[in-house]
């Protein structure tokens, strides 16, 4: 466990400052109970930077984000800033500090909660008891490679992507994959398609020379379309998928909608140095400054970052339980409320989650 945590705070846009509030008010209660101290740096991304400096990515926010120990952004982007160029809009900044911090590897997390089993396109039986994770490399792969573009050939219109990936970025996310099931339930099942695709022959090579030092951890291979099928049919089996740029983009997303809660859904992107978690939804501009927001994907994001930066599991495992008891209780925001449960605001719900920490 750290001490302390240096945190570069980054509410963004829309309903990001409101979720971001209540994820600051979790970590206090966290402070108080295990003696870590926070030190929170907030700076400006996405509209809300553009509106101050004309810059989605102010240098100021670049190099705050570099000192700190961990980056926590809620949300970017909306309407009113949708008619300007590409190159200046909200996302570009979010886009630039991830290849800026170099974060290879997104984090998605796949978790059922008892209490909104009902939310699932799936039946009980199969989504009861899901809890898996979604490794996906995120700076290599068919969505960098090159030669790429748009020609024409013999008289007609061809456009062109390269898959490509080098030995060491699969090992270092190979590696990340052993490590994070080491804190699991100690299985990796890497994704490929190497029955057609040399690139993905090299991935399976290299993920099952990495695995001679986790002999702890049990590997097994599967090729994209029937891991596909199978996180339908067996969601359980799963614990951590580890898959390059393209394969992971669809599946995640696969992995994320079989609980039925989008918005309850956290993520880390990782690198060498830096971290970065955020929610998986996004500003959502129709409700912001409502006070009506869900703040639990943001709480979540938080809890990663105590798991994974923090050192600080346990603390990790606390929120998770707090946030369980809740939904038990029967609390709801409005995104996730249901006949029969309590409609609750962003504070209400936060203030229950300390409650029961």
């Amino acid at each position: 466990m750290k001490k302390s945590c240096k945190i570069t705070v980054l509410p963004g846009d829309g309903i990001g400052p409101e979720i971001m509030e209540s994820a600051i008010e979790v970590l206090n209660a966290i402070s108080k109970k295990y003696g870590i101290n926070f030190e929170f740096h907030e700076a400006l991304i996405g509209g809300a930077a553009i509106d101050a400096t004309g810059n989605p990515l102010p240098e100021e926010t670049l190099e705050l984000a570099k000192k700190s120990d961990a980056v926590l952004l809620a949300a970017v982007g909306g309407e009113k800033w949708d008619n300007l160029p590409t190159d200046k809009r909200p996302e570009k900044g979010l886009l630039r500090i991830r290849k800026e911090l170099d974060l290879f590897a997104n984090l998605r997390p796949g978790k059922a909660y008892t209490a909104l089993l009902d939310a699932s396109p799936l039946k009980e039986t199969l989504i009861k008891g899901v809890d898996l994770l979604v490794i996906r490399e995120l700076t290599g792969g068919i969505y960098f490679g090159e030669p790429r573009g748009i020609e024409e050939r013999n008289g007609e219109k061809v456009g062109y992507n390269t898959m490509i990936y080098y030995e060491h970025e699969i090992k270092r996310i190979a590696k990340l994959a052993f490590e994070m099931a080491r804190m699991r339930r100690k299985k990796v099942t890497s994704v490929d398609k190497a029955n057609v695709l040399e690139v993905s022959a090299v991935w399976r090579e290299v993920v099952t020379e990495v695995h001679a030092d986790y002999q702890d951890v049990e590997l097994e291979h599967m090729y994209v379309d029937n891991c596909a099928m199978q996180l339908v049919r067996r969601p359980k089996d799963f614990d951590v998928i580890v898959t390059g740029n393209l394969f992971g983009d669809i599946l995640s997303d696969e992995a994320g909608a079989l609980t039925g809660s989008l918005g309850m859904l956290p993520s880390a992107s990782i690198g060498e140095r830096y971290a970065l978690y955020e929610p998986v939804h996004g500003s959502a501009p129709d409700i912001a400054g409502q006070g009506i927001a869900n703040p639990i994907a943001m709480i979540l994001s938080a809890a990663m970052m105590l798991e994974i930066t923090c050192k600080l599991p346990e603390a990790a495992r606390d929120i998770e339980k707090a946030i369980d008891k809740v939904l038990e209780e029967g609390y709801r925001t409005g995104d996730i409320w249901a006949p029969g449960t309590k409609r609750v605001n962003t504070k209400e719900i936060t203030q229950a989650i300390i409650q029961n920490l």
